[in-house]
């Protein structure tokens, strides 16, 4: 900006000094920014509830743990009905205990090969050594 000059013949000056007005708008917009509360931004999920059957996992036997299949399809871990991702994970479980529980394998004779196929493939996955199969005696029908 420039500034005016006063002139000789004793005329008061009609321009308006800003810079303190400036200045005072400034420190008052600062102290509005910094007395604002923050905003928190929130997004309200629905998350899903604790299930207690879930809660604690079947208990890992240290000396023998038992893989059923029924006729229907579900495969169980010493009793308790589990899917084949749960079952891999009790396998690798296992496979870090010292001593290396065994496994023994009951599939029922009206289980599909199918089921009995993908837990062997899974076992296998696990690299599982001690493993057995019990009940080949109900086999001995056909």
């Amino acid at each position: 900006m420039a500034m005016a000059a006063s002139t000789t013949d004793g005329e008061p000056m009609m321009d308006i000094n800003t810079t303190p007005l400036i200045d005072v708008m400034l420190v008052l917009l600062i102290m509005f920014i910094i007395t604002i509360p923050i905003q928190t931004h929130a997004v309200k999920l629905d998350l899903p509830v604790d299930d207690p059957s879930q809660k604690t996992p079947p208990p890992i036997d240290p000396v023998k743990n038992k893989v059923t299949i029924d006729p229907a399809g579900q495969v169980f871990w010493n009793g308790s009905p589990v899917s084949l991702t749960v079952l891999r994970q009790y396998l690798d479980q296992t496979q870090t205990m010292n001593p290396v529980p065994e496994l023994h394998l009951q599939p029922d004779p009206q289980a599909r090969y199918e089921v009995v196929d993908e837990v062997l493939a899974v076992t296998k996955r696990a690299q599982v050594e001690k493993m057995g199969f019990v009940g080949n005696e109900a086999y001995g029908s056909w």
